[in-house]
């Protein structure tokens, strides 16, 4: 019983160690991804000279969690080891006094091996079954996404008179002082002359992409009514797709109060908050699966989709312009897209990616430099669309 508890104790160590590692590994891929994507911002916000900061810490640390890791690993492996060479030093010495017969030695020594592998698979079944927990917790998200409640009610889309607020931000190339933006970021809402429902509040937002580098959102403050219509424009580099993934919860900001609803990122959990706020990203940070046109359309949603749900994506699809695109597909909302299916253009692909967000019932939408790709007809016919069926809308585009 000892061996057994030895075992499943630095089994559980080396799991410890191996989560560890995998988290530092995703950290930095998603790091890696970021300067990828991010490169033309990078190029605006900061100097040459400090583009590295922070990746030789970042690989050292890395290197020290793998080794921490693989001595973690060689002390389960040797657990069953440890048994098998106190069996036989056992055994041997029985065997040099003399004191068993031959038949009492071969049932001790198939005793000791079959004990040996017993060990052995309590380890290995044990390390798989743990290894199957590391990779859940990383892709546990992507399952319980399609998991956003459905929209309930038909809110009151009536026009209503526009107040202006300013959204302060500050990008990394900024030097000034805490409350001084860097560029002309203005937020333009509709609200009632009633008291309005505060939906989602933050003040005094700070967040860097990594701790050295300079912060590209600095002192940033705003409050989102529901039923507002927000637009957010400004200039590349701002800080505005920065401010919508800490709004999505995509980001964690360094400092500052993010609420929804009142409530926090930590007391709602992020799969709670992610019921509640959808997004459009950008057009390079979004994706076509290869898969239905309907599947990439309601993802996240629910997953299979009722009737209701293909009645709904048609209608969202035909109101955005996309009604011709449907009749062409040989198989509608059934087609095959992506890599190995149909071609979307990029003006296809954007509308997709809006009414994929549209489609979430999400209290609050956030469509960001959705309409750069469409002619003018079209987008006023996709921002009608949204205005018509978003609750709360906050749309980012360049000025």
């Amino acid at each position: 019983m000892g061996c057994v508890a030895l075992t499943i104790f630095v089994t559980w160590i080396y799991y410890l160690r191996r989560l560890d590692w995998t988290e530092t590994r995703a950290a930095m891929t998603n790091d890696l991804v970021e300067r990828m994507v991010g490169h033309r911002t990078r190029l605006a916000q900061e100097s040459r000279e400090r583009w590295h900061e922070g990746e030789d810490r970042a690989v050292e640390n890395y290197l020290t969690q793998s080794q921490t890791m693989d001595r973690a690993n060689i002390l389960q492996l040797m657990a069953p080891r440890g048994w098998l060479a106190v069996g036989l030093c056992g055994i041997a010495f029985t065997f040099v006094t003399g004191a068993s017969d031959m038949a009492t030695m071969a049932v001790s020594v198939g005793g000791v091996l079959l004990g040996y592998r017993g060990l052995q698979k309590l380890a290995s079944s044990l390390s798989a079954a743990l290894g199957a927990r590391i990779a859940w917790k990383q892709i546990a998200e992507i399952f319980n996404a399609a998991a956003r409640r459905q929209d309930s009610g038909s809110p009151d889309f009536a026009a209503r008179p526009a107040n202006a607020n300013r959204v302060s931000t500050a990008s990394g190339s900024e030097r000034g002082s805490r409350n001084e933006p860097v560029d002309e970021t203005m937020l333009a809402t509709a609200r009632g002359t009633e008291s309005p429902e505060v939906l989602l509040e933050a003040h005094d937002l700070t967040f860097r992409y990594r701790e050295p580098g300079e912060p590209a959102l600095r002192g940033c403050g705003l409050r989102i009514c529901r039923g507002d219509r927000l637009l957010l424009e400004g200039e590349s580099g701002g800080g505005k797709s920065t401010l919508a993934s800490l709004l999505t919860g995509l980001r964690e900001p360094e400092s500052g109060l993010l609420l929804l609803g009142g409530l926090d990122r930590q007391t709602i959990g992020a799969a709670g908050w992610r019921k509640r706020v959808a997004s459009a990203p950008q057009f390079h940070e979004n994706h076509v699966l290869t898969g239905t046109f309907a599947f990439n359309l309601l993802m996240g949603r629910g997953w299979p989709p009722a009737e209701k749900d293909f009645a709904d994506a048609e209608e969202v699809c035909r109101a955005l312009g996309l009604g011709e695109l449907l009749n062409r597909m040989p198989a509608g909302l059934l087609q095959m897209v992506g890599e190995t299916g149909w071609q979307l253009s990029h003006g296809e692909r954007s509308r997709m990616f809006m009414a994929r967000a549209l489609l979430q019932g999400a209290d609050l939408v956030i469509l960001d430099e959705s309409f750069g790709a469409l002619d003018p007809a079209t987008l006023r016919r996709c921002l009608q669309t949204a205005l018509d069926r978003a609750g709360t809308l906050m749309v980012i585009a360049h000025p």
